[in-house]
């Protein structure tokens, strides 16, 4: 027996410190998770692509009365870019999240279920997504999905 250790590696900013390119696609994270429809958690989820093109697609939790019926904002954006169509890659993704006190003071992770959809979709584009998780003071950047899922399930397991 064994034991092994895997670590996951991000970076931390102020978000005073982002780039400009990171700063605006929080915002927009930020937008989009003021539009959430999320009457039972009261929890606001907002996530924004950014795809090689320069354009942004945004997504928001949607909750239902009928639970698991409800989507993420991190599926939802992905998605919504997915039926857009044309052969545009994915460059990052900012997620943001709020609730009664405001923006939440540290950075949200998405679940397990965007973390699988976001693995899919940088293995199928072959390039990292940068992710950009944002609290009201501070980010992590996480260079790729892989990173915040380092024993993914993949195709190759089929």
């Amino acid at each position: 027996m064994r034991e092994v250790k895997i670590c996951t590696v991000f970076t931390e900013y102020q978000n005073h410190e982002l780039p400009a390119t990171d700063t605006n696609l929080v915002a927009r994270a930020q937008e989009a998770a003021r539009n959430a429809y999320a009457p039972y958690s009261q929890f606001y989820v907002g996530a924004a692509l950014l795809l090689d093109d320069g354009r942004v697609v945004t997504g928001n939790n949607q909750e239902n009365a009928a639970y698991p019926s409800g989507l993420c904002a991190e599926r939802v954006a992905l998605f919504a870019a997915g039926a857009q169509g044309g052969s545009q890659e994915i460059a990052a993704i900012a997620i943001a999240a709020y609730n009664a006190s405001g923006f939440t003071p540290k950075p949200v992770s998405p679940c397990g279920a965007c973390r699988q959809v976001l693995l899919e979709y940088e293995k199928r584009q072959q390039k990292p997504i940068r992710i950009i998780l944002s609290g009201a003071g501070n980010s992590y950047i996480a260079p790729s999905a892989v990173s915040l899922m380092p024993l993914y399930f993949d195709s190759s397991f089929l």
